[in-house]
């Protein structure tokens, strides 16, 4: 974990080609404390990750170039490209399993299946989703997984799409999966088990 003072600072120090992830939070701020936290246990538990700190009392022009309006807030870049954000305060096993994702992602890229983009939607409490998730880093998939229990929008979307409220749904690319229909899924991504 490394502490930057401005964009500049962050660029020179980021890894192309490599997940990147940056913190944005507010000193002092209750959310942006617990965030912290439970950040610094997973951090302290994986190794491999570029993990560096943003504070917006201090830095102006990290959260403003990326358009990050809320603090604490996760960025994951690949590069200085941002690929996705996590706001709030999670526990550490959300942490770890989005670090290990990267993690196993970025080890694994000569394996890889040929790119099918896979989207899961979950909520941290789902066994099902683990199980799946599970399943395809067992497989070398890269995958996006959208909490819906943190992202009312992508929830309302996911119903008007496939009909259901329950997780885990799968999509691939735009075949929408209710549940964790291994056979199913392991067809659309070549899986052969």
């Amino acid at each position: 974990m490394l502490k930057v003072n401005s964009l500049k600072q962050l660029h020179l120090l980021v890894k192309a080609g490599q997940s990147n992830w940056v913190f944005v939070y507010k000193k002092g701020s209750e959310a942006s404390e617990c965030a912290l936290k439970s950040l610094e246990s997973a951090f302290n538990k994986i190794k491999g990750i570029n993990l560096f700190l943003v504070d917006v009392t201090d830095v102006r022009d990290i959260h403003t170039h990326y358009n990050i309006t809320s603090a604490p807030s996760l960025l994951h870049l690949q590069g200085t490209v941002l690929k996705n954000v996590v706001k709030g305060c999670n526990d550490v096993s959300f942490y770890e399993g989005i670090f290990n994702n990267s993690v196993f992602v970025a080890q694994s890229a000569n394996e890889e299946k040929p790119s099918k983009r896979v989207t899961v939607y979950s909520t941290p409490t789902c066994s099902w989703c683990n199980v799946l998730k599970s399943h395809l880093r067992q497989h070398n998939v890269r995958f996006q997984d959208i909490d819906v229990s943190r992202d009312q929008r992508a929830a309302d979307e996911l119903v008007k799409r496939s009909g259901q409220m329950g997780v885990p749904q799968t999509d691939i690319n735009g075949e929408i999966i209710v549940g964790f229909n291994k056979t199913r899924i392991n067809e659309l991504l070549d899986i052969n088990e």
